[in-house]
């Protein structure tokens, strides 16, 4: 199954500068839950970002400028090639804008993280069409921000 996961804040930011503007643990932690032995996708800044692959996860990385030779990680050029070698398992696409947009019409589920405060950024989570999607609230969180942890099942 395709799995999109993001955090996205109320006026739809999920980056600034490279980095998520927010630091919530537990969605970091939850993220760590769910991608665990499954494969995750994502584009080459969003890689950067992070520093290193995922560990216990096949990291594959779009990138039509860099190839990265880390263990525990694949480059491709393009999304259906990441499709190709995720070898059937779970694929998670965590980012960014550009990998999301391409991912939205094939994922069966999206997991997000709704941030319920504005921030400055520029990088947005990409509009989709929530008409096709059952919504389902399955927690709600209060620490430093208020948020909570939506899944989007695609209605068939």
């Amino acid at each position: 199954m395709i799995y999109v996961i993001a955090a996205v804040s109320k006026n739809g930011i999920i980056g600034k500068n490279g980095k998520i503007p927010w630091n919530i643990p537990a969605d970091l932690a939850y993220f760590k839950k769910l991608t665990m032995g499954c494969t995750v996708v994502m584009g080459r800044k969003t890689y950067e970002s992070i520093g290193h692959p995922l560990p216990r996860r096949l990291n594959i990385v779009i990138s039509s400028s860099k190839v990265y030779a880390a263990k525990n990680c694949i480059t491709v050029k393009e999304f259906g090639e990441a499709l190709d070698l995720s070898h059937n398992t779970d694929v998670f696409i965590c980012g960014g804008y550009s990998v999301y947009k391409e991912a939205l019409p094939y994922a069966d589920k999206l997991y997000i993280t709704e941030v319920d405060e504005s921030f400055e950024g520029d990088t947005f989570f990409p509009k989709f069409d929530q008409s096709q999607y059952q919504r389902t609230v399955i927690r709600e969180m209060k620490d430093q921000y208020n948020y909570r942890f939506v899944v989007y099942d695609r209605i068939v």
